[in-house]
């Protein structure tokens, strides 16, 4: 089986699903109201929580799939009756999904994702798409961008990609208290880049995959440029901290997708 990061390649993949919802959380509970779940007759994508909530839930739907029931509702207090010691409730509905609320579905997440913090990567190298992988399940609104016909490997699914001659020109298109992390194969590109980007000071997170020697270069580069405004201080170089000295993109890549939680979700 394939391994999705969105509800619509899900769905794309399963003609017949049912949507669980926790439409009410009352008390303390593993997911608040809003949280989802799609049920196809083998697979799951998301959570509600996990534990036995989630596995009544499941048995619920895939009985919905067997018989055709269309709705339901479950009102589950988590208890010890059900193996679980959370204390609070929680109400599900369980929806079959047809043509129509399967297609209203879909634009529905399509717009709570275009909602999501803005995050441009700069760069579809080894780590660029380490990054990306490690981004695509979070909640961020990640867009991968380079300037190669070709890449060093395949956009996860739930990722934008463009191609683009000049990227630097593509920070004017960020929205407003997005982030830029940039990883492209061309030192002289990075620097093109970083300045536009600390040209913005709406920005919460701009990066740099490199070491104090290449901050020390931009550094110069910044001066001899006269780049008014451009506050080194904002630029995080090297990306992902320095408490794990390890080189492997997915190494690098998670210490990153940490330190974007950190910022733009703490």
């Amino acid at each position: 089986m394939t391994y999705t990061v969105t509800p619509a390649s899900f769905l794309a993949r399963h003609a017949a699903v049912v949507l669980v919802d926790v439409i009410d959380a009352k008390g303390s509970t593993p997911r608040d109201a809003g949280a989802f779940m799609l049920v196809a007759e083998a697979v799951v994508f998301g959570t509600i929580g996990g534990g036995h909530l989630e596995f009544l839930a499941i048995e619920k739907a895939r009985t919905m799939l067997g018989t055709g029931e269309r709705q339901a509702e479950l009102d589950v207090p988590l208890g010890p009756e059900i193996g679980q010691c959370c204390g609070g409730r929680v109400k599900l509905a369980l929806n079959c999904l047809t043509d129509e609320s399967r297609a209203a579905f879909v634009a529905e997440q399509a717009a709570a994702h275009h909602r999501l913090t803005q995050i441009h990567l700069y760069g579809a190298g080894h780590v660029g798409l380490a990054l990306a992988a490690a981004l695509a399940p979070l909640p961020f609104n990640v867009t991968l961008i380079d300037t190669r016909a070709d890449i060093d490997g395949q956009v996860p699914d739930g990722i934008a990609f463009r191609r683009v001659a000049m990227p630097e020109a593509e920070i004017a298109t960020l929205a407003d208290g997005g982030a830029v992390i940039i990883l492209t194969h061309d030192h002289a590109l990075d620097f093109l880049i970083a300045k536009e980007a600390l040209a913005r000071p709406d920005l919460r997170y701009i990066g740099m995959i490199g070491s104090a020697t290449k901050r020390a270069t931009f550094s110069r580069w910044l001066a001899r440029e006269d780049a008014a405004g451009a506050d080194i201080g904002r630029l995080i170089l090297p990306i992902g901290g320095t408490s794990v000295r390890d080189k492997r993109p997915q190494v690098i890549a998670a210490m990153v997708a940490a330190e974007l939680l950190s910022t733009l979700l703490g």
